[in-house]
């Protein structure tokens, strides 16, 4: 199963970028790959969700979805997800928010399956850029958001 492993510092600290981790229903307002996404299900204290996202592949006019739990722990900074059901086979991976010099250190890792019969070797490498090129964008916007100090506190947390 192919994986992908991006580290991303952050001039901010842990907490407030987890918490903006967090608040996923918000990440349509300043993602621009990711058309939409809906809480279908949390847990009472917010640790567990599921949602639906539906994301864009402008250069080709395609739009994937997918339904993935996911299991957040506040103590560790750390969320756990895995699909459900959706357009790829699988998907699991974590994001991880530990102590940096200069704030934080978000860490993601991504394993995913996503067999399409007959698909080349060209192909498969294009998906894996596209998948990875979509991981770092969904981070620099959580960096960027936490940077900007445009985060509210969520009374949930």
């Amino acid at each position: 199963m192919p994986r992908i492993e991006l580290n991303l510092d952050i001039d901010a600290p842990v907490e407030t970028v987890y918490e903006i981790a967090r608040r996923v229903e918000e990440f349509p307002t300043f993602m621009n790959d990711l058309q939409s996404l809906t809480v279908l299900e949390r847990s009472p204290d917010g640790n567990r969700t599921v949602t639906e996202w539906v994301g864009q592949v402008r250069e080709f006019r395609m739009t994937i979805k997918w339904v993935q739990e996911d299991i957040w722990d506040p103590e560790q900074k750390r969320d756990d997800f895995h699909l459900i059901r959706g357009d790829m086979d699988a998907m699991s991976g974590y994001w991880q928010f530990s102590a940096a010099p200069n704030g934080t250190r978000f860490s993601s890792v991504l394993d995913y399956e996503y067999n399409v019969p007959l698909i080349g070797p060209m192909i498969k490498a294009l998906i894996q850029k596209k998948l990875t090129e979509n991981l770092a964008s969904q981070m620099k916007a959580i960096k960027a958001r936490a940077e900007s100090g445009s985060q509210q506190p969520n009374p949930t947390s």
